[in-house]
């Protein structure tokens, strides 16, 4: 059994990460790593790994399952809505006329019909959904906290880090913006939390679809020159070491965050995984020229490059929201930009050969009422909604559980969040429930409290 220490660190792992950022300058984040593995032991993976990396396809704000992935043809009218099921390329599975590119790559995918949970508050609803455990409130008006459980996006990247990551890019990004409600409340778990913020995520923070899309900070100031830098490090390396010895979780932080920092202006490798301009106007074309395909472009190329966890967030914001003018808002502003950019992510995989290897995940935070209101839209409804998995080990072509005639809750094979993310895990090679990280007060906690779906892998 794996265990993280949750004791603060000394005054001397500061500067030994410190004297790692020095080295950086020069070698990258690869120097960084090896050495951070001195500080946190490498732990080889539970077993054999049929996938490398994930790329999550979050859908903010709770897409209707009852109109994409898990239609009702036979309900009543305000059951089942407008649009009608069409067979896909697997006899016997039917999805909606609006994916109709997905429902010809639909023996790559797999859906699960049957997931649930118990909190319909949009911020709750997505720290259900991405960290497998209930928020101790179920609420929107939240934000993010040192004390969080962390997500498992969150934690692929401190599993990596754990076994000594070098990839010389971030082992979890977010693209382009965090989980959050209208940017005021942010999801809890998609943070370090508990783990500290040296593992947080990085996020981009910006549309990879704007025509003057860049990420700053990945390289040196034009004005900094190597030598320079390598001086100044040498500089503050001496201050600190006469300094007063602080034994303190931030301060090591700090000093880890910059090691970090300077692992990637030091390497070409991150910003090169970033530039976008690399890819050919026809790449980028078939993603979409907008904020979701350049995201999912981004992150194949991220995955491409080394890193563990992407999540694309098809947001910005709550804008799956569909209270009012739910079937407008599906086919005329939501599905179709949904849509191209997952096939176009689907499809290079493959032809890249990183499908295999790639597990790609779509989901929300919840299903949508059964009932159409009289907005002619669809409420917040966590008792069932579908996800669907691809690649990586995952085997594509079936559907697992099933919901009543509404769609209102699983008739068969009731599936949680977290026994979603233990999949993911034993796809990845890891037994999740063996391997524990500690809370801020030190109680140790399991990775995932689920089971895995074997009916998956």
């Amino acid at each position: 059994m794996v265990r993280r220490t949750s004791q603060p660190q000394t005054s001397t792992a500061r500067r030994q990460a410190l004297s790692a950022a020095v080295g950086l300058a020069a070698s990258g984040v690869a120097g960084f790593c090896s050495q951070l593995g001195a500080v946190q032991a490498a732990v080889p993976a539970a077993s054999v790994a049929s996938a490398k990396s994930v790329i999550l396809i979050f859908n903010c704000g709770a897409p209707s399952h009852l109109d994409l992935w898990d239609m009702k043809p036979l309900a009543t009218a305000e059951v089942r809505g407008v649009f009608q099921p069409v067979q896909t390329n697997v006899p016997g599975i039917e999805i909606s006329e609006l994916l109709p590119g997905l429902a010809q790559r639909m023996d790559r995918l797999s859906i699960v019909r049957s997931v649930h949970h118990a909190h319909g508050g949009h911020n709750s609803g997505m720290h259900w959904s991405t960290v497998g455990r209930p928020y101790r409130i179920d609420s929107t008006l939240i934000n993010p906290g040192p004390a969080d459980l962390p997500c498992f996006g969150t934690l692929v990247g401190w599993l990596a880090q754990r076994d000594g990551y070098s990839a010389g890019v971030p082992p979890y990004v977010i693209t382009p913006f965090p989980h959050c409600d209208s940017r005021k409340y942010l999801t809890p778990g998609q943070f370090g939390g508990c783990l500290g913020s040296r593992f947080d995520p990085f996020v981009l923070d910006a549309d990879p679809g704007a025509r003057d899309f860049l990420v700053p900070g990945l390289k040196l100031d034009p004005a900094m020159d190597r030598k320079r830098l390598s001086s100044r490090l040498e500089l503050l390396g001496q201050m600190e070491q006469s300094g007063v010895r602080i034994a303190a979780r931030a301060a090591d932080a700090i000093a880890e965050t910059r090691a970090q920092a300077l692992g990637m202006i030091g390497s070409d490798r991150a910003s090169d995984a970033f530039d976008l301009s690399k890819e050919s106007d026809s790449v980028r074309d078939r993603y979409g020229r907008h904020s979701w395909g350049q995201s999912h472009l981004l992150a194949r190329r991220l995955i491409q490059a080394g890193s563990r966890f992407v999540t694309t967030v098809n947001g910005p914001s709550i804008t799956w929201d569909t209270h009012k003018d739910n079937f407008n808002q599906l086919k005329n502003r939501l599905v179709p930009p949904m849509e191209q950019a997952f096939t176009a992510l689907l499809d290079d995989l493959q032809e890249r050969g990183l499908f295999s290897q790639t597990l790609v995940i779509w989901m929300g935070d919840f299903g949508r009422t059964p009932k159409i209101n009289a907005d002619a839209g669809r409420d917040h409804w966590p008792q069932c909604y579908s996800m669907v998995l691809g690649g990586g080990g995952i085997r594509g072509g079936m559907v697992v559980g099933e919901s009543d005639s509404m769609g209102a809750v699983p008739r068969s094979r009731p599936t949680t969040p977290a026994d979603i993310h233990a999949t993911v895990y034993k796809a990845l090679g890891y037994d999740a429930q063996q391997i524990v990280y500690h809370q801020t007060d030190g109680r140790p906690m399991p990775v995932c409290d689920g089971h895995p779906i074997t009916e998956l892998l």
